[in-house]
């Protein structure tokens, strides 16, 4: 998950919330709302929440500052780093088809692609990848001012050119041997599948996942707008300047760590039918829910998390553990939780969300990681 910097909103958003499906109970959709208001009166400009089993959804802020147009229940929204989850999914059909290991080296499929600098792709596995414990550092450029979001919105890097960035540092550990987010792994798992497959990484999530599921809202975008309906989304710079509207921009481009565009409604699907064994044969589901600690400093921010293929487990307040991912860039977060046995899902977007210091990200994510629990705990 990458979350850019960015300041405080300076004025109060009053909540707009609406609710839909009847049959959902009185404590759920309750709850679903008092959430989404608790993270619009953080300073979010909109919120889009959508529960799964009873069925509720809720929404909050505003969709845009200057209409100030209430967020839209089936509004699309850039899923960052939740992206990984399909890329993953992708990775381990392919291993329940016996066409790669997990235990393969990256040196198998992408010869001579991770190397210099002391990086080895030789020592480096798919599964590590995955699991990020690679070691692979990221070098990813930044917007650090208005300015340089307008020079540089539309700017795309291959897989090629990023992993050359990284590769041009040493490794942040010997592989295997601690744990720190890659978005670099995922791009060279997005590279090892279209080895693989002789397609692109989104061309294998298009017909393995997308169609096969009907997500019909799930896609990569060919241009840097994102379609109608959808909220914008704002950043500060520096605490001193206005807001800027940052929804029109290329993002990463074609990398298999981010990209997508989707809604709640298709990425509760998602995440559901893959923890309902849907999408991956056992053994390889198995093998996505094996987990890790994550490192020291993202245990503050994602407390109790533990890292699978794709894939986090985070303690529920009733008891046991849901599964899920988050992802940010540019002021979007998106977080999806699922119960063990895909039954019961949660899909939270969050626009303008603006984090000046660690503290303000801190009660985003609470605010956030409480309405993915109350929405999974009520009624189970």
């Amino acid at each position: 998950m990458r979350i850019r910097s960015v300041g405080r909103l300076s004025l109060a958003l009053a909540a707009v919330l609406s609710t839909t499906v009847p049959s959902a109970g009185a404590a759920d959709r309750t709850g679903l709302r008092r959430d989404a208001a608790a993270l619009t009166a953080l300073g979010v400009t909109g919120v889009q929440a959508r529960s799964t089993g009873p069925g509720l959804v809720a929404t909050g802020g505003v969709a845009d500052l200057t209409t100030r147009r209430p967020v839209s229940p089936y509004g699309y929204f850039r899923i960052a780093s939740v992206t990984k989850t399909f890329v993953a999914t992708v990775i381990l059909q392919l291993a329940g088809e016996g066409r790669l290991s997990l235990s393969d080296t990256v040196s198998r499929w992408l010869p001579g692609v991770v190397s210099g600098n002391g990086n080895d792709g030789q020592a480096i596995s798919v599964r590590q990848l995955l699991q990020h414990t690679s070691g692979i550092h990221d070098d990813y450029p930044d917007f650090t001012s208005a300015e340089d979001f307008y020079r540089h919105r539309y700017d795309v890097s291959t897989p090629e050119q990023t992993v050359a960035r990284a590769t041009r540092h040493h490794p942040d550990f010997p592989p295997g041997s601690h744990w720190n987010y890659s978005n670099t792994g995922y791009v060279l798992l997005g590279m090892i599948i279209q080895r693989v497959t002789g397609h692109s990484w989104h061309e294998e999530v298009r017909s393995r996942i997308v169609r096969p599921l009907g997500l019909a809202h799930t896609f990569l975008p060919g241009s840097a707008t994102l379609p109608w309906p959808h909220a914008e989304s704002y950043q500060r710079f520096q605490p001193s300047e206005p807001l800027v509207d940052v929804t029109e921009q290329t993002g990463v481009g074609d990398n298999g760590e981010a990209g997508l565009v989707s809604t709640t409604a298709d990425l509760n699907r998602f995440f559901r039918a893959l923890l309902g064994g849907r999408l991956l044969p056992a053994a390889q589901l198995a093998q996505m829910k094996r987990t890790v600690p994550v490192g020291a400093e993202w245990e503050p921010l994602m407390p109790g998390a533990r890292d699978g293929l794709g894939l986090f487990s985070r303690p529920l307040s009733c008891g046991g553990v849901y599964w899920g991912h988050e992802g940010g860039d540019s002021g979007w977060i998106t977080a999806v939780g699922v119960t063990a046995d895909g039954r019961r899902g949660v899909t939270v977007s969050l626009t303008g969300v603006l984090a000046e210091s660690p503290d303000d990200v801190m009660h985003v994510e609470r605010a956030e990681s409480e309405l993915v629990d109350d929405a999974l705990c009520t009624r189970r």
